[in-house]
């Protein structure tokens, strides 16, 4: 069966109850886009917890008029939904006509027996969130909807799965297995033929196979294709294929769908680590919440692809999805770029982490849950690693240990190919002695000094001994922040596989020797990849003297975690150019300059901070005071230099962690580092001072976007100087207009900390930068202008068609 987006002609509110209904008092409908974030619009206080970013909970509810033609009384229909955060209720003209209880994993709604065919049909859609995440989750029909329409004899929705048998030189064995339905009365008697085209649309392999198939009794259908000298899905080269299936009855096609798959071929062992294609693979990996910033909890094509796009120019390779099952479209994107990814099932089993959260649903719903990943992701070349879980608490008890094997045995039943991770916290498994630990040395203690404290538990006998089966049942240990254990392990336990699920940035030279060096460590997972909503504070550097210094929890109106490669906006921070280095990909040094105000001040941060530098040498009104200034290079020195005037050479490299540190005053100019190895020259980077007028400048993403409801454009607005060059210490708020076919998604700056909305059309530079993202409406020319004070109106314009 195939698929048709249903985005357009919804409507939302705050959920209104049959007695509000009654008297008058419900909400008016608003109209929406689907996918759609109702968190969003709600306003923010001090009231709800730092973990949502000061979000609250709440009901809403959706829906929209579906005509059904008198023709479909013969036709199986059904909604598909990608994800409706969250206890989703799904109603047809005021019958409930399906329900799901978790966020992230899609699932199909029925309609035939509730539609009254030849006429308009009402859904609606209620959903619930509460104090239910350690994140920021949103809330509503946060990922696509999908109308499926098909004859009763039809493909199963999800049901084509091609898998890679063998791959022997010039040729390989596909297996395309398919499912076929009969929702009549009568036996079936079909033709199924499939054939598998290359990127350029080429058929590369073809099956026809007759198929006979009885009411209620699927029927599958395997066909074994040999494709000849095949283009092989790896990371640098993701040749994809596809694999176009039919129905057929005599000469008339009745049912078809299309899957995108690669051919490729996946191996792990403790000696050679991961293989792709037979080739070894080491993960520079990036964990990742499912926000878009500015848009929300929304998945929309467009923003998943260029997370995927910039992620992978700062030098990562995989992707962790925290801690849920990726979206379609996220998952399309890595397919595309050549990422590959550990999708996660839940941050959650049976113990809860917040009050209302899915250890409510998990004992009950785990099954249907890990069924809808598995069919999500199984045809994804970019998918290597399923994760069932993450920091789990009762994973090291005896029951723990039997969900553990239960669960990753549900997860081979379903898919084979792949293998099965859990993302383990020592702390965690040991919980009752960490809470002795926290008494003895005070809560305040142990969070400033966290990272060793999970060293010193980590690397315990008991550790080892309470996680023993819990780890032998997965195919890769996943250890999050349980780095003492990588050596140990190698003679503990000598077929372990591990894999940094989850570690801090400060530690990235440290953990990839140990990957470098062991084989049986096939990768790391940096906490995280791109910041987020919610966890507020998470990163935060505070000046030591501040109440909330060192907790994970910053006060209101704080709303990101404030960690990360990447901003919210998709801007590079300083830490994303130094794992660059350490991972071996930038010969070029990078400068980053601790903020002027900060200097000389006693400061207190958590584990998963970085320093608070930014990339810039344009302090505006700094003239004259002490700087901190960061040179990160692999090479045996650094020279700094100052409009040519040498401030010092200083050892780098990785003995002293790729990183030196000079002690200046702030002069504008020219900052340039000289890297050196044996006394020649490797690379250099320079910083220059903003001059002259200040300019509002606009950048477009693209130029030309689709109309298909998939696309956005993005527009980068900076405070900036004649050559580009931005400001610091001036920013302002700035208004942004929109006309032509096109609305205001999301529109906001990387600021950590705000009262100001991504939904309101101003919004204040944040160290000279803004982001505005707009949603086509129809085809034609989209004009994007923006002001800001003492600056001349800025406008670009971008094609939609």
């Amino acid at each position: 069966m195939r698929r048709t987006p249903l985005i357009d002609g919804w409507q939302t509110r705050r959920h209104a109850s049959f007695f509000l209904e009654m008297i008058g008092a419900a909400q008016p409908w608003q109209p929406v886009t689907l996918p759609h974030d109702a968190t969003l619009a709600e306003p923010r206080s001090a009231s709800s917890t730092s973990l949502s970013g000061y979000h609250p909970g709440g009901v809403h509810e959706y829906r929209t008029t579906l005509p059904a033609p008198a023709e479909w009384r013969d036709r199986v229909v059904a909604l598909e939904f990608e994800g409706v955060y969250r206890s989703a209720q799904v109603y047809v003209n005021q019958q409930l006509a399906g329900q799901w209880a978790t966020g992230y994993t899609q699932f199909t709604v029925p309609l035939d027996t509730f539609l009254r065919y030849g006429e308009d049909n009402e859904v609606r859609v209620v959903c619930r969130s509460h104090v239910d995440s350690r994140w920021y989750a949103g809330a509503g029909i946060h990922r696509p909807v999908h109308l499926v329409v098909g004859p009763p004899v039809h493909l199963a929705l999800d049901g084509v799965v091609v898998t890679t048998e063998q791959v022997d030189g010039d040729l390989a064995l596909v297996l395309v297995t398919t499912t076929v339905e009969n929702a009549s009365r009568g036996l079936a008697q079909r033709q199924l033929v499939t054939e598998l085209r290359d990127a350029d649309g080429r058929v590369v392999g073809t099956a026809s196979s007759p198929v006979t198939v009885l009411p209620g009794e699927p029927a599958v259908v395997r066909q074994r294709i040999v494709v000849r000298d095949p283009a092989l899905w790896s990371v640098d080269s993701p040749a994809l294929h596809t694999a176009d299936v039919v129905l057929t009855d005599g000469d008339e096609t009745t049912d078809g769908d299309t899957v995108t798959f690669g051919i490729r071929t996946l191996s792990v062992d403790p000696e050679r680590g991961l293989r792709i294609n037979g080739e070894p693979v080491v993960l520079r990996g990036a964990c990742l919440h499912a926000d878009n910033g500015v848009l929300g909890a929304v998945s929309i094509a467009r923003a998943e692809e260029r997370r995927v796009e910039r992620l992978k120019a700062a030098g990562f390779n995989a992707l962790r999805m925290a801690h849920h099952p990726m979206s379609t479209a996220l998952l399309d994107a890595c397919d595309r770029l050549g990422v590959l990814v550990m999708d996660e099932l839940s941050d959650i089993w049976t113990e809860g982490k917040t009050d209302f959260d899915a250890a409510l649903d998990f004992p009950i719903w785990w099954e249907r849950d890990v069924e809808a990943m598995v069919r999500k992701d199984r045809n994804h070349p970019s998918v290597i690693l399923y994760s069932i879980g993450n920091e789990i608490p009762e994973l090291a008890r005896p029951h723990g240990a039997v969900w553990s094997r239960r669960l990753a045995e549900k997860v081979r039943s379903l898919d084979g190919t792949r293998f099965v991770t859990n993302g383990v916290n020592a702390m965690l498994a040991v919980l009752d002695e960490a809470r002795a630990e926290e008494e003895r040395a005070g809560i305040n203690t142990m969070l400033a000094d966290m990272g060793a404290f999970m060293d010193e538990l980590a690397g315990s006998r008991l550790v080892a001994e309470r996680t023993a089966e819990s780890f032998d049942v997965l195919d890769v240990a996943g250890m999050n922040y349980m780095e003492a254990r990588y050596e140990i392990d190698r003679e503990l336990f000598p077929r372990r596989v591990i894999v940094g699920s989850e570690t801090f940035p400060g530690r990235i030279d440290l953990l990839w020797r140990l990957v470098q060096d062991h084989p049986h460590v096939i990768g790391d997972f940096i906490w995280t990849g791109w910041d987020y909503l919610g966890e507020a504070g998470v990163g935060r550097v505070a000046f030591a003297d501040e109440p909330t210094a060192g907790q994970f929890g910053a006060p209101f109106p704080w709303l990101l975690a404030h960690v990360g490669d990447l901003d919210i906006t998709g801007h590079r921070r300083p830490a994303s150019y130094y794992r660059e280095i350490v991972f071996g990909l930038r010969s070029d040094p990078y400068v980053a300059v601790q903020r002027p105000e900060r200097h000389g001040r006693e400061l207190a941060t958590t584990p998963w901070a970085w320093s608070d530098s930014v990339g810039s040498w344009s302090f505006a009104g700094a003239e004259g005071r002490p700087v901190t200034v960061e040179v990160y290079s692999d090479a045996d020195e650094v020279e700094l230099l100052l409009d040519g005037r040498s401030l010092g050479v200083a050892p780098v490299g990785e003995r002293n962690r790729f990183r030196a540190e000079f002690e200046v005053t702030y002069q504008p100019g020219e900052l340039t580092a000289v890297a050196r190895t044996g006394g020649e020259e490797t690379g250099r980077f320079s910083l220059r001072s903003a001059a002259g007028d200040m300019r509002l400048t606009a950048v477009p993403d693209r130029s030309a976007v689709r109309a298909d409801g998939t696309d956005l454009i993005y527009v980068d607005l900076t405070l900036a100087d004649a050559d580009g060059t931005v400001f610091l210490g001036l920013d302002r708020p700035v208004t942004v207009t929109v006309e032509g076919p096109g609305a205001l998604a999301g529109f906001g700056s990387a600021v950590p900390a705000t009262e100001e909305s991504f939904l309101d059309d101003v919004h204040t530079t944040f160290d000279g930068r803004v982001l505005a993202v707009v949603r086509p409406t129809g085809s034609g020319a989209v004009t994007v202008t923006a002001t800001a004070e003492d600056c001349r109106p800025v406008s670009v314009s971008v094609d939609v068609g």
